[in-house]
């Protein structure tokens, strides 16, 4: 089995981003299978386009990405990817769309097609703090799963594919207001881990 990991870099002024910290920490592969991870730029178009170009070329089973929700307490797991950009920020590259659509030519939105129920159940089981999301955002994030998704429907549709998002770090909620919500590396490493533990299993 092929997975394909991915984690976003650091936006917004921030020196780090939880997602791809994550994702390094994973090992580069699990009994039979063979995990590959990729760090994309957190800008609209280009991250989907790399993202797509590496699904091509390794033909992955299963893609899962990552990505940071500041200000969130929760691993949260995606279920909506809608057809649209809408960007509070600009991105890192200065592009800040507003009401464009991420395909012309295709649905509104798309599913996760992972288990995701199965998934926060498993979470839950091993005590993370998780939940189910039914909108990721506007911004880049939801950008690359609508891309992933679409790819999918087009050209790979036994391909299983959808996003998580982490938490911040608590050195970056340390410097935001004193509520401000976090978890440590080590916790969303664990959350990933049984992510994948559960996609690969029997």
């Amino acid at each position: 089995m092929n997975i394909l990991m991915t984690g976003f870099e650091p936006f917004g002024g921030e020196k780090v981003n939880p997602s791809w910290e994550a994702v390094c920490k994973l090992p580069d592969a699990l009994p039979g299978t063979e995990l590959r991870k990729l760090r994309l730029p957190t800008a609209f178009k280009t991250a989907a386009e790399l993202a797509c170009g590496e699904i091509s070329a390794f033909k992955p089973d299963i893609v899962l990405c990552t990505g940071q929700a500041g200000g969130c307490a929760a691993v949260r797991i995606e279920r909506v990817a809608i057809n649209l950009r809408d960007a509070r920020i600009p991105d890192n590259v200065g592009f800040q769309p507003t009401d464009e659509p991420i395909a012309r030519d295709g649905p509104a939105a798309y599913f996760s097609t992972l288990p995701t129920r199965r998934l926060l159940d498993r979470l839950r089981d091993g005590g993370i703090a998780a939940e189910l999301s039914y909108s990721a955002g506007t911004f880049v994030c939801n950008e690359l799963m609508y891309s992933v998704l679409h790819y999918a429907a087009r050209n790979a549709p036994e391909m299983r594919a959808g996003f998580v998002h982490v938490p911040y770090l608590p050195e970056q909620a340390e410097a935001k207001s004193a509520k401000t919500a976090s978890m440590p590396l080590a916790e969303m490493v664990r959350s990933l881990s049984i992510i994948l533990s559960e996609l690969t299993g029997p």
